[in-house]
């Protein structure tokens, strides 16, 4: 994407540019993950038992496990490394956990939810074609450094709903098949079951004004919410019998809330909440349909 410059009224292109070191591209993240990705940094270059190393291992607000691997060269196969990663970490549960505890992280950690996240500055037609037929969600993330100091991040891959409910079939020492599933799959059903048709109706609304802001918006169900994200989380819905809790991904004093529909949860002490970010608005009339969306939209606006 070309990035322009506005100095009264000139434009001036901004080029893009190579990191130094390859390395720095790592360094860039992890230093910084929980500003650009919203993940809390647990560990650099963490080895397995057989002999790989985990680029970054993190942890996100939700409690998810997330693999972080970067694409520094066209013929790194990071995809298929993620896989292999995710795998030994499922089976080595317990050594994330103490690396949990050692870093005084204390989140309930959400084993049907692990992340994947692979970070390239370009993916290939055989990436798109390998991450789009898995049966787990794996996400690609595609990065450009300008002059200016600035990063720009987008998701590369688009799906925006994650349906398919296979496993990943292995081979058990006895010989038999059967299926291990990396990652748990919910539906959005699975949020609008047994609700009334006043909440269905709203959030209907709601969903068809997020999906409207961008066509690069990723909608994914989760365990207790439906998240809405283009390279990280910016809105996410908690679906109840009588109305919609929304979390938005925006820190506490950023928000400009006129009529005061918001709650700020970092005050006067943190309150835990399954969302992301330090505001909740409930939405519980079709009168307020346009006032939250405008909520909203301030998140995606900070985090798109």
């Amino acid at each position: 994407m070309a990035l322009f410059k506005i100095n009264g009224p000139a434009v001036k292109k901004i080029t893009a540019k190579d990191l130094d070191l390859e390395r720095d591209l790592q360094e860039l993240f992890e230093t910084n993950l929980e500003e650009i990705l919203s993940i809390i940094f647990l560990a650099h270059e963490y080895s397995t038992s057989f002999g790989g190393r985990i680029d970054t291992l993190g942890i996100d607000k939700n409690g998810s496990p997330c693999i972080i691997e970067y694409k520094k060269n066209q013929n790194d196969n990071v995809i298929n490394q993620g896989l292999s990663y995710l795998r030994w970490l499922l089976d080595h549960r317990a050594d994330f956990e103490i690396l949990c505890q050692n870093k005084k992280v204390d989140i309930e950690i959400d084993w049907d939810s692990p992340r994947v996240i692979c970070i390239a500055e370009s993916y290939n037609k055989f990436d798109l074609d390998t991450a789009d037929i898995l049966p787990i969600n794996i996400e690609l993330l595609r990065y450009r450094i300008y002059d200016e100091n600035i990063l720009y991040i987008e998701p590369e891959n688009y799906q925006k709903v994650r349906i398919s409910t296979s496993g990943i079939v292995k081979k058990s020492k006895q010989g038999k098949e059967k299926q291990e599933r990396l990652q748990k799959t919910y539906s959005i059903n699975d949020h609008l079951a047994d609700i009334n048709k006043e909440t269905l109706v709203l959030f209907q609304g709601l969903r068809e004004k997020i999906l409207s802001l961008d066509q690069n918006i990723t909608e994914e169900a989760k365990s207790k919410y439906i998240a809405y994200k283009t390279s990280t989380n910016f809105a996410d819905i908690v679906v109840k019998q009588y109305g919609l809790k929304i979390f938005l991904n925006v820190k506490s004093g950023q928000l400009n809330d006129p009529q005061n529909l918001t709650r700020d949860l970092t005050k006067p002490k943190h309150v835990g909440h399954w969302g992301n970010g330090d505001y909740e608005v409930k939405l519980e009339k079709e009168s307020e349909l346009d006032t939250v969306f405008a909520l909203i939209k301030q998140s995606y606006d900070l985090n798109k």
